[in-house]
């Protein structure tokens, strides 16, 4: 489903990569955390993903799809494979909750009569069946978030990226939020969530990965990374956040 293959990624004036030689596999319907300091490489990994940056070295393949063979114009198709759930929430605020998430519809030209179906039992998913009419700045920021999220799985997209999907929240609408993220994960989609949510990565995740200075230097099943971390780089990154 996704395979990185000692991928390296230098950005223009950098002395060191922002990442090293990485390697990483993540089967489908897996549910798979990043987690480490600041500036440790996992945006610029997600940004791989997307196609948000290229590659310095390496090979990445994301659902069948080779990077190295990807032109241009074939993005916008990449993107509708990939849902993409930033921290910034990225809501029109002149647009209702239904109209915001039908527009993630409409610009890859699914018909009105699919917008009207598909809409409304994707707001009731993630817990805004009755708020279709209000505007963004009439909801919390768990509530604008839980928008993001009806649009990235809206495209029926069976990988789902999550970038620091809670760090703009306030403490109280980060559960909701999260009890989003885990009914997802329990329906078997394909998710990759960057957080600094130690203890939902540990409830939840498949696999979590500590990333450092480019690299990944740990990695295995939540109970081996919280119980038993062997890198003391984790052992004193999880002093710190846990």
């Amino acid at each position: 489903m996704i395979l990185l293959d000692n991928v390296t990624k230098y950005y223009p004036g950098d002395k060191s990569p922002a990442l090293n030689e990485v390697n990483l596999y993540i089967q489908p319907k897996e549910f798979v955390f990043l987690v480490g300091k600041s500036g440790a490489g996992k945006s610029t990994l997600i940004k791989m993903l997307t196609r948000e940056e290229r590659q310095t070295s390496g090979r990445i393949m994301v659902g069948g799809i080779d990077y190295d063979y990807l032109k241009r114009r074939h993005i916008p198709h990449l993107r509708r494979r990939l849902g993409v759930v930033f921290q910034d929430f990225k809501l029109l605020p002149n647009r209702t909750v239904y109209e915001n998430v039908a527009f993630a519809l409409e610009i890859v030209g699914v018909s009105n009569h699919e917008i009207r179906r598909t809409v409304p039992k994707v707001l009731e998913l993630v817990g805004l069946a009755d708020k279709g009419h209000k505007f963004p700045s009439e909801l919390s920021g768990g509530q604008r978030q839980r928008i993001s999220i009806a649009r990235a799985i809206l495209k029926d997209a069976p990988i789902l990226v999550l970038d620091e999907a809670t760090s703009a929240l306030d403490p109280e609408m980060v559960g909701e939020v999260l009890d989003v993220m885990k009914s997802l994960a329990q329906k078997g989609m394909t998710m990759v969530v960057v957080t600094h949510e130690m203890g939902f990565a540990r409830e939840v995740g498949n696999r979590v990965l500590f990333m450092d200075e480019g690299k990944i230097l740990e990695e295995g099943t939540p109970e081996e990374i919280f119980s038993n971390p062997k890198h003391h780089r984790l052992q004193d990154f999880l002093k710190k956040v846990l």
